[in-house]
């Protein structure tokens, strides 16, 4: 069965532009090489150096010397003030910040126990597998918990919170045994 002779003609002619679209791209660049040469030929120019850049001059604050307030401090030292009852001195800020404080309680698990001369010490497992060793006292959480006992079975802790309103609450936490 032979081709519809529309179709044929249609692929002839086809056929007959991309031979002479193929054509025109493998034509004489010897104009095109000539300009590259000769714009490579021509001198360079002088660059203009970079403009002096003039360093700002410094400024020593000191007003404190002259009894003047510093605008950096508050005007009177900052207090939380709570009405809540049951509302603790916050957090200490000056005391260093023990390594397992860096880890949500939640991802802390209690391994087991280790009873020797110097007391009881209960190992806590970090999320990177690492076992490490507290003692009543420690701290960990990143909620300022200390550790208030260690029991074959869990570490009981106080836990240092905002109560929303300017002050702090206690609030009691554990670690329990895990298998």
């Amino acid at each position: 069965m032979s081709p519809h002779p529309v179709i044929a003609a249609a692929r002839c002619l086809a056929l007959l532009v991309l031979a002479l679209g193929l054509g025109a791209c493998g034509g004489d660049m010897q104009d095109l090489r000539a300009y590259v040469d000769e714009v490579k030929a021509r001198p360079g120019g002088r660059i203009e150096p970079l403009p002096e850049i003039k360093p700002t001059p410094t400024f020593a604050y000191e007003a404190e010397k002259e009894g003047v307030r510093s605008p950096f401090a508050p005007d009177v030292p900052q207090v939380r003030v709570s009405n809540n009852p049951d509302a603790v001195q916050g957090p200490d800020s000056n005391r260093p910040r023990e390594f397992l404080e860096q880890f949500p309680l939640d991802t802390l698990r209690m391994v087991g126990t280790l009873a020797i001369a110097d007391g009881t010490f209960g190992l806590v497992q970090t999320a990177d597998g690492l076992i490490h060793r507290v003692r009543v006292g420690n701290h960990m959480g990143q909620n300022y918990g200390r550790i208030m006992t260690i029991t074959e079975s869990d570490i009981q802790l106080v836990e240092i919170i905002s109560d929303g309103i300017g002050g702090y609450l206690e609030r009691p936490a554990a670690v329990a045994l895990t298998d």
